[in-house]
């Protein structure tokens, strides 16, 4: 029998505050746990990731064989339709929650056998917790023995879907309500206590736990700039603009405290340096303010899981008095990479006269950036 599954990636997270199927997880999305886990399955034939409207091309460019994304609707029923669209020529399709990532094998195995033997079947845990129903009647508390909480994947025949969403119209919360409407007994298959949805922002640090102690690294910068003997170029220092000085030469504004701090969180990362991120051949980096820089490195070190620890700098310098504006610095930096100020330390020291540093021909700095998280699988 031919088996689809649709991982549903198109909610609006309100509860969580943000795209929580975005959010990365041991280095990449949420929703991608889980697809990938169907796609290794070797019952699965084609898995159908259901996104935003507005996500569908972006994720698409990315995606491989077997895997299709399609836009999902308003509703989680709405999400399932076009999913069972796609899916209308195969004999099984299974629905799952993009943010339930930790699905297993297992789980996925049995539910499909039990949809071969009974039509339709979802995961599902027994209650634990006593439950009481507040009416204005009072309260009535519930029998919990016949209580379960429902999980996905949920599964069923193609063509008991296909009936139950052309003849029922009521909304549902999930596809075994829907077939229920239409007189399916779907079969429960035990769930799995990890099998747990990512509702809030603390589910996500609760699933970050469970991948286990995340890595530590360090990444080091240099920069090096000499004085400019153009008096239209303005000097920049860690994103801040020192007045009635020589600014350095460079093909963007030469801030070399930035550029020392953008390769070091890339070194930490492992993912290039600044020239092969932007190289100083390429006219569109002409004059730009090193921020721009710094920034796209902060956003590729998140997009790959990455957190970063701190960052030291230390600037080497004749002049100007740096540390006249260190606190000015260092919240410039923090801001442009979305951490705390405390994270961000800045010191400065001359050069003793010594070398080209020492003869006041230039600027120097080093950096150091300690970044945490989970190695990208």
């Amino acid at each position: 029998m031919k088996t689809f599954a649709a991982v549903l990636a198109a909610g609006t997270s309100r509860r969580f505050g943000s795209d929580k199927t975005e959010s990365i997880l041991g280095g990449k999305p949420v929703w991608k746990w889980s697809v990938d886990t169907y796609l290794s399955h070797p019952a699965v034939d084609t898995v159908i990731l259901v996104a935003a409207e507005s996500k569908v091309a972006g994720i698409a460019s990315q995606v491989g064989d077997r895997l299709v994304v399609v836009a999902g609707g308003a509703t989680r029923q709405q999400s399932s339709r076009s999913a069972l669209h796609e899916a209308r020529d195969a004999d099984i399709l299974l629905i799952h929650d993009a943010a339930r990532p930790f699905v297993t094998d297992d789980l996925i195995s049995n539910t499909i056998e039990a949809v071969k033997r009974s039509g339709a079947a979802a995961a599902a845990l027994p209650v634990t917790d006593t439950i009481k129903e507040l009416s204005p009647n009072g309260i009535k508390t519930l029998d919990r023995s016949r209580l379960v909480a429902m999980q996905t994947p949920q599964g069923a025949k193609v063509d008991l879907l296909l009936h139950a969403h052309s003849t029922v119209f009521d909304e549902f919360t999930d596809e075994m309500a829907l077939l229920e409407a239409i007189g399916v007994h779907p079969e429960i298959v035990p769930g799995e206590p990890n099998n747990f949805k990512i509702t809030t922002p603390e589910d996500l640090e609760r699933a970050r736990a469970i991948l286990g102690q995340p890595e530590t690294r360090v990444g080091i910068g240099y920069d090096i700039h000499p004085f400019s003997e153009d008096k239209k170029r303005k000097l920049f220092l860690g994103g801040v603009y020192f007045p009635d000085h020589p600014a350095l030469e460079g093909h963007s504004d030469a801030d070399v405290l930035l550029h020392a701090a953008t390769d070091a969180l890339l070194g930490a990362a492992g993912l290039g340096d600044i020239g092969q991120h932007f190289p100083n051949t390429d006219p569109r980096w002409l004059g730009e303010p090193s921020l721009t820089f710094l920034r796209h490195a902060g956003k590729l070190l998140a997009e790959c899981g990455w957190r970063i620890v701190n960052m030291d700098l230390t600037a080497i310098a004749e002049s100007p008095k740096i540390m006249k504006q260190a606190q000015e610095i260092r919240s410039t930096i923090a801001e442009a990479l979305e951490i705390s100020i405390d994270r961000v330390s800045i010191k400065a020291t001359t050069n003793e006269k010594l070398g080209s540093i020492g003869r006041g021909e230039g600027i120097a700095a080093f950096a150091t950036a300690s970044i945490s998280g989970h190695r990208v699988l």
